[in-house]
């Protein structure tokens, strides 16, 4: 599984399907400075050839240091992530992360990442080594959420106070938990990625089912019968009515990603 995301994440990446506009914030760039004659010697690609034909003298412009984006992956695997019908959600989360992870280092920019359940479990300095996206897919996989419960708000908390550079935050969970991004987002540009399965939304009727919370461990015997289903329904839909709200008031961008697609069709349209 490893290999075969990173294979696939970088070969969609660097073939330039994905990678080219993280964000709409300035990137990699230089801010003008001065304007100054031309001296011997120097790369012609810096003359500004309508000042020169004005002033009828070789004239280059001066620009300050290259700015660079930071990008922040911060992942929620709280037992929630186990679930999956198709591939797991921590799998897509995987993914996920893996693509946004070569597209940084595509665009030069550096990037770290943060893994969540109600703590911190892993963080990195930002980077632009191929290796840390290799090992940052690794940790994902090789991570056991279960018993771990995903803790949105502390993890909103936590990054605003470690993160002092504005900064391009992704946040990549479930979004089935309680969350407050207004904070981070006044600070930060945030932009959510809803990881989820179809079946999380859309379930089957069970006449009788014996289910387990990952998060908690605990036992649950019940029937998804029409009434429990539509009430279940009920809630998910309000859940993410809220959710797309908290979205729209506070400008953060997001898109679902579903355990049966590709990432890459989804995080497309929304960096289009």
């Amino acid at each position: 599984m490893l290999n075969h995301i990173l294979i696939k994440a970088k070969r969609q990446v660097f073939s330039e399907h994905l990678g080219t506009n993280l964000s709409p914030m300035k990137g990699e760039g230089y801010d003008f400075i001065e304007l100054r004659e031309y001296e011997y010697g120097e790369d012609i690609k810096k003359i500004d050839w309508t000042t020169s034909a004005k002033l009828q003298k070789p004239y280059v412009k001066v620009y300050h240091d290259t700015k660079e984006l930071n990008i922040v992956i911060s992942c929620m695997l709280g037992g929630s992530v186990l679930f999956g019908t198709s591939n797991t959600k921590q799998e897509t989360i995987a993914q996920i992360s893996a693509l946004l992870g070569f597209s940084s280092i595509k665009q030069n920019d550096p990037f770290s990442y943060h893994f969540y359940t109600s703590k911190n479990i892993q963080y990195t300095k930002p980077n632009k080594q191929i290796f840390s996206v290799n090992k940052m897919v690794e940790n994902i996989l090789s991570f056991n959420p279960k018993n771990h419960i995903s803790d949105y708000k502390y993890m909103a908390h936590d990054l605003f106070s470690k993160i002092k550079n504005k900064s391009l935050i992704f946040i990549i969970g479930d979004f089935l938990n309680e969350f407050d991004l207004k904070l981070l987002s006044t600070k930060h540009e945030v932009i959510a990625i809803v990881a989820r399965d179809k079946f999380e939304e859309n379930p089957l009727s069970i006449d009788e089912i014996n289910m387990i919370d990952p998060s908690t461990n605990k036992n649950y015997n019940t029937s998804l019968n029409t009434n429990t289903i539509k009430k279940y329904k009920t809630k998910i839909i309000e859940n993410d009515n809220k959710m797309t709200e908290h979205f729209r008031q506070n400008n953060i961008k997001w898109c679902k990603v579903y355990t049966n697609q590709d990432p890459i069709i989804s995080l497309r349209k929304l960096f289009i």
